[in-house]
Protein backbone atom coordinates (compact mmCIF):
# COMPACT_ATOMS: atom_id res chain seq x y z
CA UNK A 1 0.00 0.00 0.00
CA UNK A 2 0.99 3.33 -0.71
CA UNK A 3 1.45 6.06 1.84
CA UNK A 4 1.30 9.86 1.57
CA UNK A 5 5.44 10.02 2.64
CA UNK A 6 5.92 7.63 -0.50
CA UNK A 7 4.10 9.84 -2.71
CA UNK A 8 5.94 13.22 -1.17
CA UNK A 9 8.91 11.59 -2.03
CA UNK A 10 7.59 11.11 -5.37
CA UNK A 11 6.07 14.05 -6.25
CA UNK A 12 9.64 15.94 -5.04
CA UNK A 13 11.33 14.28 -7.70
CA UNK A 14 8.65 15.37 -10.30
CA UNK A 15 10.44 17.25 -13.29
CA UNK A 16 7.48 18.68 -14.64
CA UNK A 17 6.16 19.85 -11.17
CA UNK A 18 8.95 22.03 -10.76
CA UNK A 19 8.15 23.62 -14.60
CA UNK A 20 4.90 24.22 -13.44
CA UNK A 21 5.85 25.41 -9.65
CA UNK A 22 8.20 28.25 -11.89
CA UNK A 23 6.17 29.06 -14.04
CA UNK A 24 3.17 29.07 -12.05
CA UNK A 25 5.84 31.82 -9.94
CA UNK A 26 6.69 33.79 -12.98
CA UNK A 27 3.28 34.20 -13.88
CA UNK A 28 2.19 35.51 -10.71
CA UNK A 29 5.31 38.15 -10.50
CA UNK A 30 3.91 39.14 -13.63
CA UNK A 31 0.71 39.85 -12.60
CA UNK A 32 0.77 40.71 -9.27
CA UNK A 33 -0.28 44.40 -9.35
CA UNK A 34 -3.48 42.71 -10.80
CA UNK A 35 -4.07 40.16 -8.81
CA UNK A 36 -1.93 39.93 -5.51
CA UNK A 37 0.17 37.55 -4.23
CA UNK A 38 -1.29 34.92 -1.92
CA UNK A 39 -4.52 33.80 -4.05
CA UNK A 40 -3.12 33.45 -6.97
CA UNK A 41 -0.22 30.89 -4.96
CA UNK A 42 -2.58 29.13 -3.61
CA UNK A 43 -4.68 28.42 -6.16
CA UNK A 44 -1.45 27.70 -8.67
CA UNK A 45 -0.61 24.93 -5.99
CA UNK A 46 -4.00 23.42 -5.75
CA UNK A 47 -4.20 23.52 -9.44
CA UNK A 48 -0.75 21.65 -10.25
CA UNK A 49 -1.88 19.12 -7.37
CA UNK A 50 -4.55 18.13 -8.93
CA UNK A 51 -3.93 18.41 -12.23
CA UNK A 52 -1.03 16.26 -11.96
CA UNK A 53 -2.80 12.99 -10.83
CA UNK A 54 -5.82 13.55 -12.90
CA UNK A 55 -4.00 13.85 -16.00
CA UNK A 56 -1.01 11.29 -15.31
CA UNK A 57 -2.25 9.31 -13.16
CA UNK A 58 0.13 10.20 -10.57
CA UNK A 59 -0.86 8.22 -7.30
CA UNK A 60 -4.05 6.13 -8.96
CA UNK A 61 -3.55 3.42 -6.51
CA UNK A 62 -3.46 5.25 -3.57
CA UNK A 63 -6.73 7.05 -4.73
CA UNK A 64 -7.20 10.87 -5.88
CA UNK A 65 -7.27 12.76 -2.00
CA UNK A 66 -3.94 10.68 -1.15
CA UNK A 67 -2.40 12.07 -4.05
CA UNK A 68 -3.55 15.83 -3.96
CA UNK A 69 -2.54 15.92 -0.46
CA UNK A 70 0.98 14.36 -1.05
CA UNK A 71 1.26 17.10 -4.19
CA UNK A 72 0.45 20.04 -2.12
CA UNK A 73 3.11 19.24 0.39
CA UNK A 74 5.76 18.79 -2.13
CA UNK A 75 4.42 21.90 -3.88
CA UNK A 76 4.63 24.33 -0.72
CA UNK A 77 8.29 22.45 -0.22
CA UNK A 78 9.23 23.26 -4.04
CA UNK A 79 7.85 27.08 -3.43
CA UNK A 80 9.67 28.08 -0.65
CA UNK A 81 13.28 27.87 -2.37
CA UNK A 82 11.71 29.21 -5.87
CA UNK A 83 10.45 32.20 -4.41
CA UNK A 84 13.51 33.04 -2.42
CA UNK A 85 15.25 32.70 -5.21
CA UNK A 86 13.04 34.92 -7.35
CA UNK A 87 13.60 37.31 -4.28
CA UNK A 88 16.56 37.04 -4.36
CA UNK A 89 17.30 37.67 -7.48
CA UNK A 90 15.22 40.42 -7.44
CA UNK A 91 17.03 42.36 -5.19
CA UNK A 92 20.19 41.93 -6.95
CA UNK A 93 19.26 43.19 -9.63
CA UNK A 94 18.27 46.81 -8.44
Amino acid sequence: MTTVADLVSAALADPFRVVLLVGLVITQRRTQALTGTLVPLAAGMLFVAVIIPLTLGFGAEAGLGKAVLAGMIANTVWLVPIIAIVRFWDRRAR
